[in-house]
This record gives C-alpha cells, structure tokens and sequence, in this order.
C-alpha cells in the first residue's frame, strides 16, 4: 500500500513531513511526483506551476527554497522515505507548462537513482510512455511502470506497458468496474507484471481489489488502508 503523495492529510502533500507521517500510519511506500528545476534540480511536487514560485522549471533551486522551503528536492525525498518503496512519478506531459520533450527528468532521476545505488526499492512510473522508455533506456534494471487513466482500457494499457518491457502498470480505480479489475490483474500477471492502482480511498472498494489480487493500492488513507488490509 502507497501512500498518495505522502499522509497528505497529516501533512502538506509531497513533502518530507508528509512522507514520515505515511510511514508512521503504516504505508509500504509513498508515491511522489517529480519535476526539475531551472538549474537542473530534481523538485518533489505535483504541478509544473507552484503557488509562490511559478513554473518550477523557471526558478532556480534556491528561489524555490527561498519561496517555499517545504517543497523538498527527490534526493531529500529518498532520505526520509528509507526502508519505504517510493513510486517517482515522472511529470512531463506535452501541454504541460515544464514538458521537455528531450526527456531531462527521466534522465535526472536515472542519474540520481545510478549515483544512490537504489533500484529495489523504487518504482519509477509516468502517464508519458515516453517517460517510462527513457528511464529503461538509460537504466534497465530501475523497475518502470506506465499510468494509465480512465479513459483507456485498462487491459490494453498492460499490454501497451508490456510492449515497451515495463514491469508495472498503475491504472485508474475508475476505469477497474465490473469485470475490468480481474481482467487487468490476470492479463498482467500472466506478463509477470504488477497492478497498482490509483486512488483508492474507500474501504469496499479496498477490499474487492485485494480480492481479485492488485499488487498495491495507492491511498490518500494509508491508516485506514492499514486497517483493512491488516483484518
């Protein structure tokens, strides 16, 4: 079980606080989002735009520190989150305000994660599947997962993930109804692939989840998915 962006209903969202306290709650790991900054820094927080600073791609490491000084950079990230599984979700959609088609944060990350020695204990996943390649590209041994989103069949994305060699795929809990949940899990175990799904909030729906055999949810409630899973 992954704790969405950290305990963001403890702490602040994608920060260290944040991630300490979904530990605490008994969160596996925590799944973050990544962006670089104008110097190159890898920058924990969801959107390319943060309130204070702007487009974090526009702002060097040390005005976004000045600005908002709880934003932490991956490395510090890495740090709080020891003995976790930590998902990297790569942000670099086109249209988004800081989408760098050469792919520099996927290669950022391989760098950092290369210079860490750390691949068992990360997963490193995008809604680009361009993202997702590069990573592998650059480090075959990260393990990498594609996002998918409700719009897409959820089977059709492990066979999309499959195609390109990832070993995961992180699809929408909206699009797993009906007999799509135990469709998706079969297909990709069959691949030998794992099924983490996003974002998992009620208990029931924890439960059917679990029954047909996802490999992790990902949860804004760690405690209350620690409850359930541990009944």
């Amino acid at each position: 079980m992954l704790a969405h962006r950290g305990a963001a209903r403890v702490a602040v969202e994608n920060t260290v606080e944040a991630f300490v306290a979904a530990s605490a709650l008994g969160a596996d790991g925590v799944e973050l989002d990544v962006h670089r900054s104008a110097d190159g820094a890898l920058v924990v927080h969801h959107d390319a735009d943060a309130r204070g600073v702007g487009v974090l791609a526009e702002r060097t490491e040390a005005e976004i520190r000045a600005a908002r000084p709880e934003i932490p950079t991956l490395e510090e990230a890495l740090e709080a989150c020891a003995g976790m599984l930590v998902n990297i979700e790569v942000k670099n959609l086109p249209g988004d305000a800081d989408y760098d088609p050469r792919e520099g944060v996927a290669g950022a990350v391989v760098e950092l994660l290369t210079r860490r020695d750390r691949r068992d204990d990360v997963l490193v996943s995008s809604f680009n599947l361009e993202s997702a390649d590069r990573v592998r590209e650059l480090d075959g041994a990260i393990p990498t997962g594609f996002l998918t989103l409700v719009g897409m069949d959820p089977v059709d994305g492990v066979d999309i993930a499959h195609a390109h060699g990832h070993g995961a795929v992180n699809p929408d809990v909206r699009a797993l109804v009906g007999e799509a949940a135990a469709a998706t899990v079969a297909r990709a175990h069959d691949f030998g692939m794992a099924v983490n799904v996003w974002t998992v909030n009620g208990e029931d729906e924890m439960r059917r989840l679990a029954a047909v055999g996802v490999d992790a949810i990902i949860t804004d409630v760690p405690d209350v998915a620690r409850r359930v899973f541990d009944a």
